[in-house]
């Protein structure tokens, strides 16, 4: 294709390409000729012109196709307005020569105006096209408009000034142009627009079409002149709406199905403006004139009903006439309120509006139909705001009991409880659990007493079923309890046996089967109601319950007809009601439970749907969940999802048939969920039981015998038979919809069709619709003939089916045969996977001939249509066909008229198909692919300039999916563009197809897109949608906008995804620009005007407008972005401000650090400074952008900055980055006006963020108030924020989300003085107060379970506050526990860390009481199902036992802080006996800690306190133990962490640890049992667990699988602390056995002492009995987990391989170290043969973690680990148990052997012992030398090798190894057993000697070298020490002459360096002390070598003169060495 691309058309390339080729050819150079020519210079262009003109024209000859034609006109056009206009007049002469043609069809010829329109249109020329036939014959065609789209057109200019400007158009008022549309609505066309002159034509009846046109050109007016005018004028336009159903129109309200259509129109103008066009303040002020209206209506009623006479009354006009405008008044009323949510509160709270006085006094109307939408009204402020839930329930039920005999009030009363229950299920709070009761015992009463009076018999029987199917609905929580009583009723309310059947229908009368019919109906109904929300309680005892009534119900059912005939047609409507309710309850119903009458069932079935009763052919509700939905496609326009879906379905009716409406089922009142803005819409009970006819058709012909399924599917078949005309239609459709059911059924549930003789008549039936002329019955029979191939599942029969398509194709020739079976084809296909690749070749090439059909529109769609679903079944099978296939479609793009969009619809379906199949081969470069490619993307371009809305959403889907395979290939820049255009498309399909592209697209390339909306926006293209206002808000701001708007709940979803993704790429990166977005759209709610920025000039000159032209509106105030959002829109942007600050936390660590943050910035603007750059970004809404010519990606921010000026790109803006911490006071208001809003799940919202904010920015210190933090300067904004929730009205939800940022402040230590923490604190205050008042301060609005929340959430809010402050005031009693920070530690000080726990300790009498009471219900509610059943009836301290089942997960959220606080305030108290009853005064309710301290209910005997601190303990310990023993998935870190830390505190004291040390025999079962609970039978709750295993032992085990299971570091070491102290206690509990058997069996009989500990006599450790066996299993698991080295199976070899040291991560060295400490403290729970079974083992294990961590660190360090290992090894040698008398000779035998293993790592095989680290080993070495006894290393061979050693490490150069070195061996030699010590001095001594006086020839050059030297003198003064009094005159006279070496005189120490003069002091210092010890040696020293003397003397010399002088040299000594420390003596001599 590039050889189209140039100015010129290339003929010669042209003229060898084939048809398809060459038309693409054409088309693809003239997309490019239109760009080029407005590229190129008018000189160019002009030298080419008349070659191009002539081009032009010769391709406009050759009759190209239309979008080619458009092309040609377009370029013609654009190329006389750049170059000559010479030749213009000569080339539309030859144009009006081709508008004369012959070929005048409304295909073609609006194409040929289109050419003449391009030539004026581009240059302004104002000319008269010479008129022709053609142009007659046009204008003729085009005059059949319809009628209401000319009206909507002319009523609503796109320029609203244009009509003032012509002063020949007189200007019309609002009632003018209301009254016009209004006519035009009531009579049709019939004097429609008279005084306009006769535009519109038609019959004088209204017809649907006409009625449904007005309705829209209402919205298009009203939206076109906006919101703002709505608001202004809302009044006039609800009264006109309202007058259009009142009853002084009688067309519109004559007949029940024209009214019906006529309230729709009504509510859907209202729903449409009201809804879409106002803001919540708006709709709010809408809301109290819709009121007003009720008010009045009402008055008009209520003057009528006081009439006396009751036949006027109910015959009234005035009565009649109200109800309509009273259903459309409320049913608005109710979706304003339901929209509004909880922000509605303020309308409802307005006395003046009295909205709930208006809505229930019309419930009395005597219109059914208005009391059912009061009714329903009342549900969807139920379902807004939760709050008036049981308040309308109550008032209700009370006017239902007192009005019983009002046969209205009855009615609409009970209405309005059942749509107020059908409202529970959407609050999540609930109603009271009583109300159930209440409400049965009501229903209970109203049919005991419908026999009482006739003339309520009907209305009070109907109450009561309804109310009884409505409370079903409540769900098993609250059925449950009165299931009994409700199936009881059942079983009454049918006869019991078929001979009560025949006598009831002997006796009676009509009106008495009609009550009769009326209640069996409504039980019906409410056991279906029963089935469908209660199946948790549906088993098999309750289904046999169920039965009973069963065959009576099913033996009316086949005896209605004959009870028909007895008492007339009065009963034709009820029975019809009973034969729906039975059919939809055995529709729920499994088959087997009536199979025995299942040949019954099938023959009134049959019966029904094909009787002559019903005469109505209603497809379009029957056939459509029968099709397949992409076939819908295929059909009516009216089928698929549209804005306007409301209305438009009526359309699908005829016009004697009503749609759906509330008073046709009034059980649909609390069925239906509130979707969108509708209400239940229940069709009418004729057309309601064909439905749920066909529906049952399908399960029971499917269970019957084969023999009766074969009668009854030929019976269908000669029942169309025998029938003709309009009558076999309808039963046709019915039958094929029974038929279409069944194999469906049977195809679902992997059935059979049954023996082949049942083929034949399924055959027939499906082959006689496909050739139906019904396209929606074509449509079904298609996807029935595939189902049927599915059943028979027989490869013959399935090929025999494709045949008989094919033979039928072949043949005929009728559009109905061609279209059915093409379907067919494509059905067989997408259902089996394909057939065959011969049936596919021969599919493939029918369906070409057929596609190409140009005389049938229809038969190329269905065609097309089918193709597509072969594409997408044959996968790669298809590849053959690719190419023709492609070509067909570009050539069919090219040709079909746009006219025929249904064809081009399926072309794109085709298209998209193929792209899927192709797939990531479109990204190939071979010429093939590069063909396919081009072809793909030019057959997008056509279709994306089809005026056809759904076809443009078939290229935007098509582009999508090759971007998705191929991006490199799609022009993104013109693929954004095209969505942002269509980004608020009028068409929902376009919507929907953008938002799916624009989600996808911005998964990868979201700043890109960003990028390339603005460009757009700024390119100011006139197409742009101005509800997109991209320019200012960027398309992100445009997404919003239109969430705000949208009301379909999928494009929402889209949107909101779109939105995340883009916030997830690009939010760090343009952080000031989604936060902006964010706070505008928070910032802009009518609660916070008064914050909001607006610009009241601007209002104040919009409103000096003049006020008659009342058809214009004012300029949108534009000084914000955003205008009234509604509330869930803010709560998005809530959720956006949470999103943001999580993709921050990922970010630059700046966004938490303010210094760091603003040092950066000022460095960005000193850059852009230097660099004379402005600062891009300083306006939150201007997009950052790079230049065009820079392609570096966004995220590169400091480019410009990084590099010099002159290497920088082309980049004339430098982007500044930001930090979130900078913005941190736009969050705190984000949040504070989300939390304080009317809506509560914008309050929710509201504190999530706060809580967020809280979390992520309380240690962030403030830099200029050092001591202080950031958000301290906002404790009042927090305070503010909080204070609302606590309010009495608040929902309990809100206060409890309070609680949790109650406590997550105060526990943050944000704020330090105790006055300010007591703003929030007090708010807690007040919670507890109010659990302490008792049941009868909380809240009865909600059920039980939203207190148990609310009490939770408190105490889980105290128990944080406490937990934090506990440890607090432990950290400030351990001063040598640093804080990482001088503000942290400040903020941590003694002033508020007490204060506290302070403010905690005053109420922690009562908190500790009330978590103990929370706990025990935790723990009843965590009982195994069984014994749920013996409970307490009434239910624990914070929970009802009805509504357990919910309060378990209040439980589960806050249980585990509970515990743990309640642990710690056991701990504190240390378990010292206290008075039980503390704490008691403060509590006015029984919450204290109940059975479980002071006796069960039954009066046990009072505990002694000893026992009361035992039940707590194990009442802890168990549900700590219960709860680790099985962690679930969900488990939360939360949870687990504080469950252990919850056992840390429990085992910190000695109380606890008795307890666990001394039950090392005691079962856990026992442990559980001792937790008071209720009793089950004789045995306490916990005794029925049975776990063999001893109490510590099960704890290891739980802890073990705890870290088998829970990978986080933190619960690891939790685990691991735990197990240390069980440990700790266990040895307690040894050293106790043992000390008191020393002291009972006294001293002289030790040897007969029993032995104590693990292992006892014999040594053995037992799996699963032995507590350190356990603790070994544990251990082990964490060392081989850190270091797989350590397990020989792992490593391959019986002993530790040699490997080079490794150095473990932080938390793995914390793990590991943590392990050894525990294996070093087992030896001492072991009795001594214990601990020699053990001993191997933890040396092999500490030992080898030595081996493989002992890594070389600077400055000669040990690793942690080494250092822990060696700790342990440190506390293993000096374990009692070395020296036992029992243990000692195989102790010392395993520890050589250790110390053996350690000298082998010297001279490792492998030679790595370059990489050990000598330090280590050698501190090993010299742990085992001085912690063991003797004997283990004075051995030769052992003691050798270890002075070797020391004699190695001595020669390594490396001077810390030889400080080290020296440090150790002073040690050893300090050692006070000769035994040990003096081999090491014997052998040592003279190298350290030689090494002293090696640095006499070699001065020190450093401090390292000095150090050596002081550690070596420090060794040599300790010998001198301990040497023997006759050796030490010896060492001294060795050590002086060395020190006095070092000495300086006056002269050499003023020149001295620093390290010589530390040296010198050192020395001197040594001397001095040296001489008065050992005076006579020295004298004799000094004696015997005048030089020693002298030098000495000149040194002291010296140092006195530089004291004296003050000495320059001070300052070599003011920091000596780090062992230097000098005080001279100059007397000593």
């Amino acid at each position: 294709m590039e050889l189209a691309h140039s100015l010129l058309l290339n003929e010669e390339a042209c003229n060898q390409l084939g048809e398809v080729q060459k038309a693409e050819f054409i088309f693809d150079w003239l997309r490019y000729l239109e760009k080029l020519l407005l590229a190129t210079s008018r000189s160019d262009v002009k030298e080419k012109q008349k070659t191009l003109v002539e081009q032009l024209l010769s391709l406009l000859n050759s009759s190209p196709g239309p979008p080619t034609r458009k092309l040609l006109a377009k370029n013609l056009g654009i190329l006389y307005g750049i170059g000559d206009t010479f030749s213009v007049y000569e080339t539309i002469d030859k144009c009006n020569d081709l508008i004369r043609s012959k070929d005048d069809s409304p295909s073609y010829l609006p194409t040929k105006l289109y050419i003449v329109g391009n030539y004026y249109m581009p240059n302004g020329w104002i000319s008269i096209i010479p008129a022709s036939e053609g142009s007659k014959e046009y204008n003729q065609g085009w005059k059949e408009r319809r009628g209401w789209t000319v009206l909507a057109k002319a009523i609503i200019s796109k320029h609203p000034g244009a009509a003032a400007s012509r002063q020949s158009i007189r200007r019309v008022s609002l009632e003018e142009v209301l009254e016009l549309l209004g006519t035009g609505f009531l009579r049709g066309s019939s004097g429609f627009l008279r005084a306009s002159g006769d535009m519109l034509k038609g019959t004088s009846s209204v017809s649907r079409d006409v009625r449904v046109g007005i309705t829209q050109a209402y919205v298009v007016f009203i939206s076109t002149l906006g919101g703002a005018w709505l608001e202004k004028n809302f009044a006039a336009i609800l009264s006109h709406m309202l007058s259009l159903v009142s009853q002084s129109h009688p067309k519109v309200t004559q007949a029940q199905a024209d009214a019906v259509c006529g309230r729709r129109c009504v509510s859907f103008i209202l729903r449409a403006t009201v809804g879409g066009l106002l803001g919540e303040k708006a709709q709010i002020a809408a809301a109290k004139d819709i009121c007003q209206a009720i008010w009045k209506l009402k008055k008009v009623v209520d003057a009528v009903m006081c009439d006396g006479n009751l036949e006027t009354r109910l015959g009234s006009t005035d009565v009649a006439a109200s109800q309509h405008m009273l259903v459309c008044a409320l049913q608005e009323l109710g979706n304003l309120i339901h929209g509004l949510g909880t922000t509605a509160a303020p309308l409802l709270q307005d006395s003046s509006a009295g909205v709930l006085d208006s809505v229930i006094s019309v419930i009395l109307h005597p219109s059914i139909s208005v009391r059912l939408t009061a009714a329903w009204c009342l549900h969807c402020i139920a379902v807004a705001l939760p709050s008036y839930l049981t308040p309308l329930l109550d008032r209700c039920l009370e006017r239902l009991t007192v009005l019983k005999s009002s046969p209205e009030a009855v009615t609409g009363f009970s209405f309005a409880v059942a749509a107020l229950l059908g409202a529970v299920k959407h609050c999540p709070l609930g109603i009271p659990h009583g109300k159930g009761k209440i409400i049965l015992t009501l229903a209970e009463d109203l049919l005991c007493s419908a026999t009482q009076n006739s003339r309520l018999s009907a209305q009070r029987t109907q109450a009561g079923w309804l109310l009884i199917a409505a409370l079903m609905t409540l769900g098993p929580a609250v059925v449950s309890h009165h299931l009994a009583r409700v199936l009881l009723l059942w079983k009454c309310v049918f006869p019991v046996s078929p001979k009560d059947l025949e006598t009831e229908k002997s006796r009676g009368d009509s009106f008495t089967w009609q009550v009769t019919l009326e209640g069996r109906a409504g039980a019906l109904c409410a056991i279906k109601s029963f089935v469908s929300h209660c199946g948790d309680l549906l088993t098999e005892e309750v289904i046999q319950r169920l039965l009973p009534p069963l065959p009576c119900a099913v033996d009316l059912l086949t005896r209605l007809s004959s009870i028909i005939k007895t008492y007339g047609s009065p009963l034709k409507t009820p029975s019809v009601v009973y034969r729906q309710r039975l059919y939809e309850l055995l529709i729920l119903l499994p088959p087997e439970t009536y199979e025995g009458h299942l040949c019954a069932i099938l023959k009134e079935l049959a019966a029904d749907l094909t009787g002559p009763d019903i005469q109505v052919a209603a497809s379009t509700f029957l056939l459509p969940p029968l099709c397949h939905q992409d076939d819908l496609l295929l059909l009516s326009p009216l089928l698929q999802e549209t804005d306007h879906r409301f209305i438009e379905e009526q359309l699908l009716l005829s016009n004697g048939i009503a749609c759906g409406s509330l008073e046709y089922d009034p059980y649909s009142i609390y069925e239906k969920d509130v979707g969108g803005d509708s209400v239940p819409k229940p069709l009418p009970p004729t057309l309601s039981v064909i439905s749920s006819a066909v529906k049952l058709f399908g399960v029971v012909c499917a269970h019957v015998g084969e023999a009766q399924r074969l009668l009854t599917l030929e019976q269908l078949l000669d029942s169309i038979k025998h029938t003709k005309g309009a009558r076999q239609q309808v039963v046709q459709l019915h039958v094929i919809s029974s038929v279409s059911s069944f194999l469906k059924y049977v195809a679902g549930s992997k059935g059979s069709l049954g023996p082949e003789e049942m083929r034949r008549p399924a055959l027939a039936l499906v082959i006689g619709a496909l050739e139906s002329p019904n396209p929606l019955v074509r449509c079904a029979a298609a996807e029935a003939w595939a189902r049927l191939a599915q059943v028979v599942d027989d490869g013959p029969f399935t090929a025999s089916l494709a045949q008989v398509s094919f033979d039928k194709l072949k043949s005929a020739r009728d559009v109905v045969t061609r279209t059915g079976h093409s379907l067919a084809l494509g059905s067989l296909h997408r259902h089996l996977g394909g057939i065959s690749s011969q049936h596919l070749n021969s599919c493939v090439g029918i369906l070409y001939t057929l596609s190409q059909d140009s005389t049938s529109p229809d038969v190329q769609t269905w065609a097309l249509h089918s193709l597509s679903l072969i594409i997408d079944s044959a996968g790669p099978l298809y590849y053959p066909h690719v190419e023709p296939t492609l070509s067909l479609i570009i050539m069919l793009l090219l040709n079909v008229p746009p006219t025929h969009a249904e064809v081009h619809q399926s072309l794109g379906r085709c298209l998209n198909a193929l792209i899927t199949t192709l797939g990531p081969e479109l990204q190939g470069n071979s010429t093939s692919v590069s063909t396919l490619r081009t072809s793909c993307l030019l057959g997008c371009a056509v279709m994306q300039d089809n005026p056809d809305c759904l076809v443009q959403a078939q290229a935007i889907s098509c582009l999508q999916q090759l971007h998705m395979f191929a991006p490199r290939h799609v022009n993104l820049s013109s693929l954004v563009s095209c969505l942002c255009v269509n980004l608020c498309s009028p068409y929902l399909l376009l919507r929907r197809a953008v938002l799916a592209c624009l989600r996808q697209l911005v998964q990868r390339e979201a700043a890109e897109v960003s990028e390339h909306a603005v460009t757009l926006a700024k390119d100011s293209r006139e197409e742009l949608t101005p509800d997109a206002n991209i320019r200012e808000v960027g398309l992100e701001g445009a997404l919003l906008t239109l969430l705000d708007k949208e009301t379909d709940q999928r494009l929402c979803h889209d949107i909101k995804e779109t939105l995340n993704h883009m916030l997830t790429s690009m939010a760090v990166d343009k952080l000031s620009f989604w936060l902006k977005l964010c706070k505008d759209v928070l910032a802009a709610s009518a609660d916070f005007t008064a914050v909001t920025c607006v610009d009241t000039m601007q209002e104040e000159e919009g409103d000096k407008g003049d006020d008659a032209s009342v058809l214009t509106t004012r300029s949108d105030d534009r000084s914000h972005p955003f205008t009234n959002p509604r509330w869930a829109t803010r709560v998005f942007a809530a959720e956006c401000v949470c999103r943001i600050i999580n993709q921050c936390e990922s970010a630059h660590c700046a966004h938490f650090d303010i210094a760091l943050a603003q040092e950066m910035k000022k460095r960005d603007s000193r850059r852009c400074r230097q660099l004379d750059i402005p600062l891009a970004g300083q306006d939150p809404f201007t997009p950052y952008h790079l230049p065009a010519r820079c392609s570096l990606p966004l995220g590169l921010l400091l480019l410009c900055a990084a590099t010099e000026v002159r290497e920088a790109p082309a980049a004339t803006a430098l982007v500044s980055r930001d930090f979130l911490v900078l913005h941190l006071a736009d969050l705190i208001r984000m949040a504070f006006m989300a939390a304080t809003d009317h809506s509560d799940q914008l309050r929710l919202s509201g504190l999530q963020t706060l809580l967020i904010v809280i979390r992520r920015f309380a240690t962030i210190p403030e830099p200029e108030f050092p001591g202080h933090v950031i958000l301290e300067q906002y404790q009042a904004n927090v305070g503010a924020a909080l204070r609302p929730a606590f309010t009495s009205e608040t929902a309990p939800d809100v206060t409890a989300k309070a609680c949790q940022v109650c406590s997550a402040w105060i526990a943050s230590g944000v704020v330090s003085d105790l006055n300010d923490l007591r703003r929030v604190h007090h708010l807690l205050v007040s919670s507890l107060t109010k659990i302490q008042a008792g049941k009868e301060a909380l809240s009865h609005l909600y059920n039980e379970s939203a207190s148990t929340m609310e009490i939770l959430a408190v105490l889980k809010a105290w128990a944080e506050v406490y937990i934090i402050a506990v440890e607090r005031h432990k950290n400030n009693k351990q001063p040598l526990k640093t804080t990482s920070c001088p503000e942290e530690s400040c903020r941590n000080g003694s002033d508020s860390s007490p204060g506290l726990l302070d403010l905690v300790h005053t109420d922690l009498g009562t908190l500790s009481r009330l978590w103990l009471a929370a706990l025990q219900d935790f723990a009843l509610l965590t009982l195994p199902s069984e014994f749920v059943s013996q409970l307490p009836i009434e239910g624990g301290a914070f929970y009802t036992a009805e509504t357990s089942e919910n309060a378990k997960l209040h439980y589960n959220n806050s249980w585990a802080l509970i515990l743990h606080a309640t642990a710690l305030w056991l701990t504190s108290t240390g378990f010292v006996v206290a008075d039980p009853d503390e704490g008691a005064s403060n509590l006015s309710r029984p919450v204290t800690p109940t059975s479980m301290c002071q006796g069960s209910s039954s009066g046990a005997i009072a505990k002694s306190p000893e026992d009361v601190y035992s039940d707590r303990f194990h009442l802890i310990l168990g549900i700590s133990v219960e709860f680790l023993c099985s962690l679930r998935s969900d488990a939360t870190m939360e949870s687990i962490t504080a469950c252990l830390h919850a056992l840390q505190a429990l085992l910190d004291v000695p109380w606890p640890r008795s307890k666990i040390g001394s039950d090392q025999d005691l079962c856990a079962n026992d442990l559980l049992s001792q937790c008071h609970l209720p009793q089950i039978g004789q045995k306490p709750i916990w005794s029925w667990f049975k776990v063999e295993q001893a109490l510590g032992i099960e704890l290891l085990n739980v802890l073990h699988r705890v870290i088998l299971t829970r990978e986080s570091p933190s619960i690891q070491l939790a685990s691991l602390e735990v197990v240390r102290q069980i440990i700790c206690a266990a040895q307690e509990h040894v050293k106790e056995k043992r000390r008191s058997a020393e002291v009972d069996d006294g001293a002289a009989e030790k040897e007969t002492l029993p032995e104590f500990g693990e292992g006892k006599d014999t040594g053995g450790l037992v799996p699963g009995k032995s507590l350190v066996f356990a603790t070994l299993e544990l251990c082990v698991c964490i060392l081989v987990r850190q270091l797989p080295e350590l397990n020989p199976k792992l490593t391959g070899s019986p002993g530790i391989k040699a490997t080079k040291p490794q150095m473990l991560s932080e938390d793995g060295s914390r793990l590991v170290s943590a392990a050894l400490v525990i294996l070093s403290e087992l030896p001492a729970v072991c009795s001594p043969e214990g601990s020699i079974s053990i001993l191997p083992t933890i040396l092999y294990l500490t030992v080898g973690v030595l081996r493989e961590t002992a890594v070389k660190l600077p400055g000669g360090q040990l690793s942690s680990t080494a250092a822990a290992s060696l700790q342990a090894l440190k506390g293993i040698l000096s374990s009692p148990m070395a020296r036992a008398e029992k243990s000692q000779t195989a102790w010392t035998d395993l520890l050589r052997s250790a110390l053996t293993t350690i000298l082998d790592y010297w001279d490792p095989v492998d030679g790595t012992h370059q990489e050990l680290d000598e330090v280590s080993l050698l501190t090993a070495i010299t742990v085992f030398i001085l912690s063991t006894s003797p004997e283990v290393t004075i051995i030769p061979c052992l003691q050798k090798r270890c002075i070797e050693k020391f004699k190695v490490t001595l020669e390594i150069k490396d001077a810390m190894v030889q400080i080290k070195t020296y440090q150790l061996l002073l040690s050893i030699f300090q050692y006070p057993n000769p035994a040990v010590s003096y081999p090491y001095i014997y052998s040592l001594v003279s190298c350290i000697v030689e090494k002293l006086q090696e640095i006499d020839q070699k001065n020190p050059e450093d401090t390292a070298e000095l150090q050596i030297f002081q550690e070596g003198v420090k060794v040599l003064e300790a010998l001198v020490t301990i040497a023997e009094e006759q050796h030490r005159s010896q060492l001294v006279a060795c050590l002086l002459p060395i020190l006095i070496s070092f000495l300086l005189d006056e002269n050499a120490l003023g020149s001295a360096t620093s390290i010589m003069r530390n040296l010198h002091d050192f020395a001197l210092q040594n001397l001095m002390q040296i001489g008065p010890q050992y005076s006579s040696v020295f004298k004799s020293v000094m004696a015997s070598s005048p030089s020693l003397k002298a030098r000495l003397e000149a040194a002291i010399k010296g140092n006195q003169e530089s004291v004296k002088v003050g000495t320059p040299t001070s300052k070599h000594t003011k920091h000596p060495g780090k062992n230097s420390s000098i005080q001279l003596k100059t007397s000593f001599l």
